[in-house]
């Protein structure tokens, strides 16, 4: 069997559906994984549902609530397929994904396969997001340290299950953060990454996603997450190497991400200050990052604000910002 598309499921009745149907529209070997993480609104028992109308398909798995990444970590251990697909339960796939992938996969034989998606915002899917990696060849960390530089959501590439199985690597359960603390590591670990420039995925916006989350004191998991992964690279001896890249990644989600949702919110919080010290404490000339120049023109002001601790300023140019595009 080719691929093992892993979904999470918690809570998502209204969006499970639309899910599971963008896999059975695929052509090719797969399975489906449904992994009931505690559900308390009948999503459990659309599940069953579902696999009952295709119980040669799909298979469920029903656990105690442990998270999205216990969840995920919990579908590649019974994964039967040769390469692990982990979908969003409120998310869904182009028609054509399997299919494609599974003739890169012939081609090349890459460990992992990144592309791009689509944002589906009220409908909206004009939004196309395609990291800057290079097509048209395998290539490696070592070779291509601006791998680190991509997104790291789990969902927007595949990976071959044995990555996993031999690296040891998993999910941390029950934290904001964890495709950063997970993919990150495994682009350290592959022998063979491909890059295929098409947005073969479709990214829900809901209003209880972290980036909308209320809860700003969750923020500070950021924190703990970039303490696993610099902890994780210095360990295996690759912080140097890769030094300039990481300081690169905290800018982007730790130094500019975070503090935006939390200044948003409250521009006198404490965590502004937390996530200022902590780039100073790991990367003490952080503003000199040879990255820092390909921020785009609004990051680019949004860091010389940061920078500056200019809070206040910054969230009143935000909020001017969202009354223009009402």
């Amino acid at each position: 069997m080719k691929f093992s598309v892993v979904i999470p499921v918690y809570n998502v009745k209204d969006y499970l559906e639309k899910c599971v149907q963008s896999v059975l529209a695929q052509r090719g070997e797969y399975e489906i994984l449904l992994v009931d993480d505690g559900s308390t609104d009948g999503s459990g028992a659309l599940c069953d549902a579902l696999a009952a109308r295709a119980p040669e398909t799909i298979r469920v798995i029903h656990k105690p609530n442990g998270g999205l990444g216990d969840a995920r970590n919990v579908g590649l251990e019974h994964a039967r397929g040769e390469y692990l697909v982990f979908l969003d339960s409120d998310d869904y796939l182009d028609p054509s994904m399997l299919e494609e992938l599974s003739r890169t996969v012939e081609e090349t034989r890459a460990e992992i396969v990144t592309f791009g998606f689509r944002v589906d915002n009220g409908g909206d899917t004009s939004q196309v997001c395609i990291d800057p990696l290079p097509e048209g060849r395998v290539f490696t960390l070592a070779d291509t340290p601006e791998l680190l530089l991509a997104l790291p959501n789990a969902w927007t590439r595949i990976y071959a299950r044995r990555l996993f199985l031999d690296s040891g690597i998993r999910y941390p359960g029950r934290v904001w953060y964890e495709d950063i603390r997970t993919t990150t590591k495994l682009f350290a670990v592959a022998r063979s990454v491909v890059s295929v420039h098409r947005p073969y995925y479709y990214y829900v916006v809901r209003e209880n996603s972290i980036t909308r989350n209320k809860n700003i004191a969750r923020n500070r998991e950021i924190i703990d997450a970039f303490d696993d992964l610099l902890g994780w690279y210095r360990e295996h001896g690759l912080f140097a190497r890769y030094r300039d890249e990481l300081c690169r990644l905290a800018i982007d989600h730790l130094f500019l991400a975070a503090s935006v949702r939390v200044l948003t919110a409250d521009p006198k919080h404490a965590l502004l200050g937390e996530f200022y010290s902590y780039m100073r404490e790991h990367f003490p000339d952080f503003e000199k990052n040879r990255y820092a120049a390909q921020l785009p023109r609004a990051k680019k002001l949004a860091f010389a604000l940061l920078l500056r601790r200019r809070y206040r300023l910054l969230a009143a140019l935000f909020r001017a910002k969202n009354r223009a595009g009402r």
